[in-house]
């Protein structure tokens, strides 16, 4: 699938054609994936290197199975989410950071996803020789609408899980969980527990605690109709 995506981006480029890329742009946090991996005793390079990255992820998976997991949780949420960008002819592809590749686009499910129904029609003008069925500020406009789109369905997801979640945990509180903090910033901290795996927000004690960091929370408060759960450090 990666290849034959790497072979479609390639081919509208060579045909001189613009095209809609899958981009995750080098991660803005960076450093704070470095300081986990010298927690672990290893190195990586102090600007972002996905081949570094990936190398140290093997070596973590080979060395600690069990806790990969919250490792790889803990990158892959310092690494960002992908969105769509338009590309045109003449331009240098961002490329996409979590494949380590240059040139990405999505077209192998257009059944089912937008942006590969636009590639696959790109693709077949340019195998016939034929104009774009798409102005450039067409593309433009496509390319976020098709981000938003994405975004907005996860929200969905993430709310329907939240829901379940919060219900399931109704008759817990007050129990001690083990976790790993997935996201810290001005908004607020979260904490995702391992059992059962769920994701709430710290709301007392949080200061201080990063991506990454394994901490015990006392669950203080569900609320299933809004999707919320809610944690105190233990």
């Amino acid at each position: 699938m990666i290849a034959a995506n790497g072979v479609a981006a390639a081919y509208l480029k060579a045909k001189g054609l613009p095209s809609l890329r899958r981009v995750l742009r080098s991660p803005e946090r960076w450093q704070r994936i470095v300081a986990l991996a010298a927690g672990l005793g290893e190195h990586l390079p102090g600007e972002p290197d996905a081949v570094a990255l990936e190398g140290f992820l093997t070596r973590r998976q080979a060395a600690d199975p069990e806790r990969f997991a919250d490792l790889s949780l803990a990158v892959v949420k310092l690494i960002g989410r992908g969105e769509y960008d338009l590309l045109l002819p003449t331009g240098e592809p961002p490329g996409h950071f979590g494949l380590a590749v240059r040139d990405y686009t999505h077209s192998t499910a257009p059944n089912r996803r937008f942006p590969d129904l636009i590639t696959q029609r790109l693709l077949k003008a340019a195998v016939a020789g034929a104009p774009i069925p798409y102005t450039i500020p067409e593309l433009t406009e496509l390319a976020d609408h098709c981000t938003q789109q994405e975004d907005a369905a996860s929200k969905v997801e993430r709310q329907v899980r939240k829901s379940a979640a919060a219900l399931l945990l109704s008759s817990r509180i007050g129990e001690v969980f083990e976790g790993i903090i997935t996201g810290a910033s001005a908004k607020g901290t979260w904490v995702r527990i391992c059992s059962p795996p769920v994701e709430g927000q710290v709301h007392h004690g949080a200061q201080g605690l990063d991506v990454g960091d394994h901490v015990r929370v006392k669950l203080i408060r569900t609320d299933f109709e809004h999707g919320f759960i809610d944690f105190a450090r233990a």
